[in-house]
């Protein structure tokens, strides 16, 4: 029986020892990463299983530090034992709900559609207004996000006084397109202006117009950008807060209002609130995972084309 003829060198054990242990680290960084970034999550969603003197103990782990109980979801009437009674705090759980899928993802859409097209235009023709050029312009854009909210809350609150805006959807989803426009317009700038003007060119050649080249060859391969832009337009629309306390009071209030208003002279309903915040959060997971994959397909077909 022949023995083994070739051996590794003392160089190839060192590298495949130090190509190990870089792997080990790699892995161990991101996994601790990973634990920092959802955490917050798992403690959200355990407390909201948890009672009043599990929540004041500091009890982590389900059936090892604590018995899991339905107080949170009871207080919404989300509980099995509660889900076909009737519950006014249900009712106004889906009211809010209801608020803020409609004014966030209508607020993202539109500003992905008006973001897009201003973006392309700066990526793809010379403007002028003033002393200012392209850059200029995507720069005042972006420099409107400097300014604080409370800075815009006294004349928001004034003009929508006037127009007769308050406590409206209409007058959220104006005012959340305006805040995410910024965000839209620089990330989808860079994602045009990484696109060869030669595939425009092109198309033009073979007779269709701008808004064809537009449409048929651009907007294909800027799908990964339009959903990354519309992604973390709802996050920040969905989550945004001040806005959503300072014009709404009773019609048009969101659900990130009503999270807040578990404070009371009796102290916090941690239950409650974790509850509320799990269910506020459980969309934004799924849309998040069902558009990652879209992403993929979009990134794979624009480099097919």
């Amino acid at each position: 029986m022949s023995g083994q003829i070739f051996h590794d060198g003392e160089a190839d054990l060192a590298h495949r020892a130090k190509w190990w242990t870089g792997r080990a680290l790699i892995y161990g960084a991101l996994a601790l990463w990973a634990f920092i970034c959802l955490f917050p999550i798992f403690w959200t969603l355990t407390t909201s299983f948890k009672t009043a003197p599990d929540v004041m103990k500091g009890n982590i782990l389900p059936w090892w530090d604590f018995r899991p109980a339905w107080l949170g979801w009871r207080s919404l009437g989300l509980s099995p034992e509660t889900i076909l009674e009737e519950s006014t705090v249900r009712e106004e759980f889906l009211k809010r709900f209801v608020n803020s899928l409609i004014t966030s993802v209508s607020a993202s859409v539109l500003a992905v559609i008006l973001g897009s097209l201003a973006a392309y235009g700066l990526s793809r023709f010379a403007y002028r207004f003033g002393p200012m050029r392209n850059g200029d312009i995507s720069f005042f854009f972006l420099s409107q996000l400097i300014l604080p909210p409370v800075v815009l809350a006294l004349p928001f609150l004034v003009l929508y006084r006037e127009l007769g805006m308050l406590d409206t959807r209409i007058g959220l989803i104006l005012l959340y397109t305006l805040t995410v426009l910024p965000i839209v317009i620089w990330i989808m700038r860079d994602q045009f202006a990484a696109i060869p003007t030669e595939l425009e060119e092109a198309a033009l050649m073979d007779g269709l117009s701008i808004w064809g080249a537009f449409a048929t060859i651009i907007l294909p391969i800027a799908l990964p950008g339009m959903v990354a832009a519309l992604i973390l337009s709802l996050v920040l629309t969905w989550n945004e807060y001040f806005f959503a306390a300072l014009l709404t009071s009773t019609h048009a209030n969101t659900l990130p209002v009503m999270v807040a208003s578990q404070t009371g002279s009796q102290g916090i309903s941690w239950w409650s609130m974790a509850a509320l915040s799990a269910a506020s959060i459980a969309p934004l997971i799924l849309v998040g995972i069902l558009l990652e994959r879209f992403i993929i397909r979009g990134m794979a077909a624009g480099a097919v084309k």
